[in-house]
């Protein structure tokens, strides 16, 4: 008889150690730890204590992340007050930088408008037609190296300590994109192209409309 065939008997029969109890007694199995022989009760002791483990860790993370996101949330929260809050062109954008560059603790931010607005400031630097056609194709906000990326210039003598990226688009409500709003950090993997995009979506989302309010 094949090992297969025991395996395949003792399936269909699950009786049979209710008839056999003392047979079941007998069996035992390598400890995977300690490589001593142990009974089946042990072994499926150590296989429920291995999934409470499992299980524990996999809360622990799920905690973290959920303190994760609600820290996020309050951010988003504080930047939209500020948003609402200003009045002015000058104030938006300031609301921007402080909150981006202050709580989320993002080293380098700058905004560029092409479609909103007239202005003297930096902002309103001439965004070429390039820029300009990417930000409009992007479905969600950019995520990766600084290679190849033109707007990485708009930093000046930073650029060339930059690794990484995130360019926003910014969007009236009709689709039309006006702007651009890039993120960026000497760390190559703080905004990374598996990055998720939500917050950020919705960080697009609320800068847009604040500067669209002031720009009328």
């Amino acid at each position: 008889m094949k090992s297969e065939d025991v395996a395949r008997y003792l399936h269909d029969h699950p009786e049979f150690f209710d008839q056999y109890a003392d047979t079941l007694a007998l069996v035992t199995l390598p400890d995977p730890h300690t490589g001593r022989a142990i009974s089946i009760t042990e072994k499926q002791l150590f296989n429920l204590r291995d999934k409470v483990r499992t299980l524990e860790a996999k809360l622990v993370e799920l905690i973290s992340f959920g303190e994760e996101n609600d820290a996020i949330s309050d951010k988003v929260h504080g930047l939209a007050v500020a948003l609402i809050g200003a009045t002015d062109l000058a104030g938006v954008v300031r609301a921007l930088y402080s909150h981006l560059g202050g709580a989320f603790a993002v080293p380098h931010v700058t905004l560029r408008l092409w479609g909103a607005g007239q202005g003297q400031s930096q902002e309103f630097d001439v965004a070429s037609d390039a820029v300009k056609a990417f930000a409009a194709a992007l479905k969600r906000p950019y995520c990766g190296t600084v290679k190849e990326q033109e707007s990485v210039h708009w930093f000046g003598e930073a650029a060339t300590h930059l690794r990484s990226m995130t360019q926003v688009p910014l969007r009236t409500t009709g689709g039309d994109c006006f702007g651009l709003l890039v993120l960026a950090s000497e760390e190559p993997h703080r905004f990374y192209p598996e990055l998720g995009t939500v917050y950020l979506e919705r960080i697009g989302d609320m800068a847009s409309t604040a500067l669209l309010r002031v720009a009328e």
